[in-house]
């Protein structure tokens, strides 16, 4: 595994300046370093080895071995966020002051929002806030868009928690940086973070820019498509739907969230840009609301239609082509 060595080295460094005997919190500078470079992606692999290299280079720097126990570490460090202890992850959040030292560190802490144990998510609850504003907007930001796409899957995880990360995400400089990231990442899950994040109408101010500068076509696509239909759509996530109870079958039904735009668009121009986009999978949004929205659009429902249906794309063309069928022209 890529850096898996150099987090190892970093945590023996620190795990020896903790068992130095010094009255001073150990440098935790190499292990910041070290998280820095990881991905986000696997945080419960990072915080496994972790966690077992720092209690295995504990016990085996402590000249005896029952003074780990007799005399445990006098302070408490981000990284015992990782610990197997609750009590100890708990009172690492509530004693904690400033901001995260990296995205690792801070994404670290959000995952105790899925703590299997009780009293540490009720911690991560009243802290997570006061440590966001300490931190740099950038590092929460890249924590939460790793967050947002597989929230619905912690199954521990309460609409209150998931409240207090949207708080965390409507503050300025953290909502401009989730921006940014949905503006110019190239791959990545981000139409499902901008799903997410558009639970908060802090999204609302940014959806005309994301519509026309947004370099995935599939996150245009979702901001034309709410500035169209006036309002913002989200996965809630799934729950069991019996089809047959007599032979015990059912289904995962998804659950789908909305919530009315903040802002109102100029229907017509917006449909018109969204026509014009460079991407079928846009121009397709802007077929299927002409098709929804017919009534409206009065006299420039033909040219609309026309240029549609002579679209190289056939999902797109189709849809121009019934339009035209609809307004009687051939």
């Amino acid at each position: 595994m890529k850096h898996e060595q150099e987090v190892i080295q970093a945590v023996k460094e620190f795990a020896y300046s903790v068992n130095s005997g010094s009255k001073v919190i150990a440098d935790m500078s190499t292990l910041i370093k070290a998280t820095s470079r990881l991905p986000l992606t696997n945080l419960d692999v990072w915080e496994r080895l972790i966690r077992w290299e720092f209690q295995k280079e504990l016990s085996n720097s402590t000249p005896a071995r029952w003074k780990i126990w007799k005399q445990p570490t006098p302070f408490l460090t981000w990284i015992d966020l990782c610990s197997g202890d609750g009590y100890k992850r708990e009172k690492t959040i509530r004693t904690l002051s400033g901001g995260a030292p990296n995205s690792f560190f801070f994404a670290l802490a959000v995952r105790r929002l899925n703590d299997w144990v009780p009293q540490v998510r009720e911690a991560a609850r009243e802290k997570l806030l006061l440590i966001a504003k300490e931190t740099d907007p950038e590092k929460v930001a890249e924590a939460l868009c790793i967050t947002f796409p597989h929230w619905n899957s912690w199954g521990r995880m309460e609409d209150s928690d998931k409240q207090i990360l949207l708080k965390i995400a409507s503050l300025e400089n953290i909502a401009n940086s989730i921006k940014f990231r949905i503006l110019t990442a190239t791959a990545g899950p981000m139409t499902s973070i901008f799903s997410q994040i558009g639970r908060v109408e802090v999204v609302d101010q940014f959806l005309e820019e994301i519509s026309t500068r947004a370099i995935q076509p599939s996150v245009r696509a979702k901001a034309y498509r709410s500035l169209l239909e006036g309002k913002m759509v989200w996965f809630e996530g799934r729950k069991w739907e019996w089809t047959d109870i007599q032979y015990c079958q059912g289904r995962l039904k998804p659950i789908i969230s909305e919530r009315p735009l903040s802002i109102e668009s100029p229907f017509l121009d917006t449909l018109k840009r969204a026509a014009m986009d460079s991407s079928p999978i846009v121009r397709r949004v802007a077929g299927e609301l002409l098709i929804r929205k017919l009534d409206i659009v009065g006299t420039e429902a033909e040219l609309l239609a026309k240029k549609l249906a002579s679209d190289l794309s056939p999902s797109v063309s189709e849809r121009g082509k019934f339009v035209l069928k609809k307004l009687g022209i051939k």
